[in-house]
């Protein structure tokens, strides 16, 4: 990884049937084999299933809370110093916390057996909004990991 400047960070195109970035970072995050179309059938058709289930809430609101359920605050990373590598608790920056949330949500979905990927992917996304499920045992899992750690902190660098 070169070292010499940060990358430039491209903008994200806004969904086209949605209008709304966070639906086009799901339908990336779902795609497989650059795919487009096969990920927003499936996250199309996860919409239509967490509409049908909940017809008095929209389907934006429910994917935007479930989320902000699942989005990590801490993490660890591994800092060498003096030939011992501890587990430093950082924070998390926000674009990183979007793509941790949403890579967990679509890899527990995916891990969901014997049903098609739109309905796991509804389900799923249905609890994070409820404040359980997968994502958020992984969330919370992370922050303990974090907790624990937090006398490395000053390694922070």
């Amino acid at each position: 990884m070169s070292r010499r400047r940060q990358a430039v960070k491209r903008p994200v195109v806004k969904d086209a049937k949605y209008g709304n970035v966070l639906v086009s970072r799901l339908v990336n995050t779902v795609m497989k084999s650059g795919k487009k179309s096969t990920a927003q059938r499936i996250v199309y058709g996860a919409f239509d299933q967490l509409s049908e289930k909940n017809p008095t809430a929209n389907a934006l609101e429910i994917l935007q809370r479930a989320v902000d359920n699942a989005k990590p605050r801490l993490e660890v990373k591994p800092r060498r110093v003096g030939g011992a590598t501890y587990q430093v608790p950082v924070e998390v920056t926000p674009d990183r916390q979007f793509a941790l949330a949403l890579r967990w949500l679509v890899d527990f979905a995916d891990a969901r057996k014997g049903i098609p990927m739109r309905e796991a992917l509804a389900a799923e996304i249905m609890e994070a909004y409820q404040g359980q499920g997968n994502a958020i045992r992984k969330r919370d899992e992370v922050h303990k990991m974090a907790q624990a750690n937090k006398a490395f902190a000053h390694f922070r660098w």
